[in-house]
């Protein structure tokens, strides 16, 4: 791995998702069988460790992951048990959380198996694996965020035909569709990675196995994954953004028409939850993607990627209990406390 070269003339080798290939001296590739599974590793540096810092990294990830996972699991108990929270606004919700949980166990658990074991290799199956599944409940994410300003979109400024449009099948068949939607987004931008080759490193400095960190350290097979995720950024990134923020633009104008000042401020409360969780989301995401090569770029990339990754997922479900009522009184309902 590495920068692998052969003993004769300029031919070296290099690793694939598919084996080693051998780059003859004329430069043409030549498929060698090796298993890569048992052959081909990559090496994670997360956050530049020392022996010192590993048991406090260590201690921060186990509280966001369990803690996180408490959240989101009461918040589904919550949304379940109570017959009073059976809509759309409020399933999509439950859903949100059981991405949250898959999206912080497909990164946590492995990264604290390194910690605690000092073993941070790392297969080409179980990296593949791992974006596999990053980027499937990453896809499904984004559009549930969409999906729950269509909710608030319908609500707000088309209340009387909320129950209509956001009927009971509606919203099964709309669920059913992002999940199956992030589930194959996560196979087609898998796929764009089999043409990568790795010779120039075989370390990810990040804390889990990254796309942008593996095309760093990639020295050819690229162009499909920059088309791919190129067409990434415009389906699940550029047009729910830019629906949303026109969501919201209407709802703000809706708002801003109703005489009432207690009316206002009943109808905007129900939007500044979800506002805050777009926000931290677009955000973190955004100076990840846009992050310019610095000294310090691969730190500050797997320091926002921990933000959007591993904390949003464990506040979501706070920012919706702690500003919503009837999230409070099923809450208190559900422990016995009137």
């Amino acid at each position: 791995m590495g920068d692998r070269r052969a003993s004769e003339g300029s031919s070296h080798t290099a690793w694939t998702s598919s084996g080693l290939r051998y780059l003859g001296s004329e430069g043409h590739l030549q498929n060698v069988m090796v298993n890569f599974t048992s052959m081909g590793y990559f090496h994670i540096v997360p956050f530049s460790w020392t022996s010192e810092n590993k048991l406090l990294i260590s201690m921060f990830f186990t509280f966001l992951y369990l803690f996180g996972g408490f959240v989101n699991a009461t918040t589904i108990t919550v949304i379940y048990r109570d017959s009073h929270l059976h809509t759309p606004m409020y399933l999509l919700l439950c859903n949100l959380s059981i991405v949250d949980i898959c999206y912080t166990t497909v990164i946590i658990p492995r990264l604290l198996e390194m910690l605690i074991s000092g073993n941070n290799s790392m297969s080409f199956r179980q990296c593949f694996t791992q974006l596999y599944f990053f980027f499937w409940t990453g896809s499904t994410e984004d559009l549930l965020l969409f999906a729950m300003a269509y909710d608030r979109y319908v609500a707000i400024c088309n209340p009387l035909r909320y129950q209509l449009v956001l009927s009971r099948n509606t919203c099964i068949l709309m669920i059913t569709s992002i999940w199956f939607a992030g589930c194959l987004n996560g196979f087609f931008l898998l796929l764009s990675f089999t043409g990568l080759s790795f010779c120039r490193s075989d370390t990810i400095r990040h804390f889990f196995c990254d796309s942008k960190a593996l095309t760093k350290i990639s020295c050819s097979g690229t162009s499909l994954f920059s088309i791919v995720m190129y067409i990434e950024f415009v389906l699940f990134g550029f047009c729910p953004f830019v629906c949303t923020v026109a969501s919201y633009v209407k709802i703000i104008n809706i708002i801003l028409c109703i005489k009432s000042m207690d009316g206002r401020k009943k109808a905007f409360s129900t939007c500044t939850s979800h506002l805050t969780i777009l926000l931290i989301y677009y955000v973190t995401v955004a100076v990840v993607i846009v992050m310019p090569a610095s000294q310090y770029a691969d730190l500050l990339e797997q320091v926002f990627t921990v933000l959007y990754a591993t904390v949003a997922p464990m506040i979501n479900p706070l920012i919706y209990s702690l500003r919503n009522k009837e999230v409070k009184k099923a809450l208190l309902r559900l422990v016995g406390i009137k």
